[in-house]
């Protein structure tokens, strides 16, 4: 006889561990749903800073969260999109903003008239007709306001966060709603002789903890997932090459932008994150181009502020695993897979993997639909984000170095492909079944590294063309007002949010000995 599930055992803790007890206690904490938590400080996390898109807004809501409360926190900034540097041609620069680009029209997309007014001579990028692209570029932000017909009503924004201070957050909302968090090592588990189902895990000090349920977020070890079950790793290296990385802080020279940055550099790309206290850094790298040492000179070598940590270097694969969830055990996080932080989706992951969990909440019969349902739904995600990613190389002009004319080169799948045919041939631009990144996620990239559409739609030549012109011209027009109307970004965190010194800003900017600390997480 199947019954409710009622014990459910998390392993690991940091961001992912501390979503999921979040969402969980606050969903079926009212149904008598116990939650236990195993994590271990002498376990390192990265705790680099972490960058978000804006789904996670939906998870804040849920949570029930107050916002300001929740930037002062986790030192957070606002984010309203991430700037390209140098990824089509050196000295080029875009932005993929988290809004849209203009006004359809004649029930067509506004990009089919901008790329026929271009045609005809028009000048303005794309990003003009976005008030995310074009106050970002002016270190403008607010919240949206209520103003009927105005891009002002429509402001879609993400967060730039310490990734320690947010695991920290969570872990005080999910204690104050009873969830029971034990420090630990897990050292052995047990599973059922007969079905594989895991039935508890045992610590280091000899404590048996037993669970229905059991969410495995213990990074890309796979305790449970793959310690365990054994379900195996799809290795994405093929389709994503880099496969490590070196972060580290600095003190920031500026007022924090409410953008998240990506350049591209010699075997790979930089990653800059402004927090309020400081700015995070990383540069994300595959060793067969260029060496550890080297990666790490050159990203001290880049920094604006002075060092405030030393740098840790992390290993890592890209894929999944082949089965995400199996058995008893849902992974989450880094125990799920892993595609780089290019474009800032490993939070998201956490939090789909969890809404997909929620909505096929299972009882303690496990029904495998249920399972395979959920596998197959993460692998087409996974699929989708991974080849949007793969996006970014593909388009790149640059041959100045062995790394960039591998991924410009490389192979891509038949669907990738399939678009970027579509739109050099037509200007045309889909979404599938609602997939993550929508048109305007691509518009921008394939605009951004200069992949040029072929045509646009017919339906836009029912206008002539000083009429498009005048259109796009008024629109232009609203998104400049729009974003002279917006405070500055650093003004809107001092009055709403303004986060208290952290300790080493009260220093008197004591030096740091740089020193490579690895950790792994691969």
């Amino acid at each position: 006889m199947t019954k409710p599930i009622t014990d459910i055992v998390i392993i690991g803790g940091g961001t992912a561990g501390w979503m999921a007890a979040a969402a969980l206690t606050q969903t079926y904490r009212a149904q008598g749903v116990n939650i236990r938590l195993i994590e271990s400080d002498a376990i390192p996390t990265v705790g680099v800073g972490e960058a978000t898109i804006p789904q996670i807004n939906l998870f804040n809501h849920l949570l029930g969260l107050d916002e300001n409360e929740f930037v002062r926190k986790t030192q957070a900034t606002f984010k309203l999109g991430i700037e390209f540097v140098d990824w089509g041609r050196k000295g080029e620069r875009y932005i993929h903003p988290f809004g849209t680009y203009g006004v359809d029209m004649e029930g067509i997309h506004f990009h089919h008239f901008w790329l026929r007014a271009k045609a005809a001579g028009l000048e303005h990028p794309l990003g003009d007709y976005c008030l995310q692209d074009y106050g970002a570029q002016r270190n403008k932000f607010q919240r949206p306001e209520n103003i009927q017909g105005s891009p002002l009503s429509k402001i879609s924004y993400a967060f730039q966060f310490d990734a320690t201070l947010y695991a920290r957050f969570m872990r005080e909302f999910c204690e104050a709603r009873g969830v029971v968090r034990t420090e630990g090592k897990v050292v052995d588990v047990n599973q059922n002789a007969e079905t594989g189902f895991v039935e508890s895990v045992v610590l280091e000090d000899g404590e048996t903890i037993a669970g229905e349920l059991f969410i495995d977020c213990s990074g890309f070890r796979g305790l449970l997932i793959e310690g365990a079950l054994k379900t195996g790793y799809e290795d994405w290296s093929s389709h994503l090459p880099v496969n490590r990385a070196v972060a580290v802080a600095c003190t920031s020279p500026e007022d924090p932008i409410p953008y998240t940055r990506a350049t591209a550099r010699e075997a790979g790309w930089q990653w800059r994150i402004p927090l309020q206290h400081r700015l995070g850094n990383g540069y994300v790298f595959c060793d067969r181009y260029i060496t550890p040492e080297k990666a790490e000179a050159d990203l001290l070598d880049s920094l604006e502020g002075e060092l405030l940590a030393e740098p840790k270097h992390l290993r890592f694969t890209t894929g999944h695993r082949k089965k995400f969830w199996d058995k008893n055990v849902v992974s989450l996080g880094l125990a799920a897979g892993f595609m780089e932080p290019l474009e800032s989706t490993s939070i998201h992951m956490v939090q789909s993997g969890l809404a997909r969990l929620m909505s096929l909440f299972p009882d303690t019969g496990f029904p495998q639909s249920n399972i395979d349902y959920y596998n197959a739904r993460t692998l087409e995600e996974y699929v989708r984000i991974r080849d949007f990613l793969v996006l970014h190389y593909k388009l790149t002009a640059r041959d100045d170095t062995p790394f960039w004319d591998y991924v410009r080169e490389n192979p891509v799948s038949d669907k990738l492909m399939e678009k970027m045919e579509t739109f050099r041939q037509t200007g045309r631009v889909y979404r599938e079944d609602n997939e993550l990144f929508n048109e305007t996620s691509w518009l921008a990239v394939m605009t951004g590294q200069g992949l040029e559409a072929g045509g646009y739609h017919p339906v836009t030549n029912n206008l002539p063309i000083e009429e498009v012109k005048s259109r796009l011209s008024q629109i232009r027009g609203t998104v400049v007002k729009s974003a002279d109307y917006m405070p500055l970004h650093a003004d809107y965190i001092a009055q709403h949010c303004k986060a208290e010194p952290m300790d080493f800003e009260r220093k008197a900017g004591a030096a740091v000995t740089p020193r490579t600390q690895r950790v792994s997480v691969g």
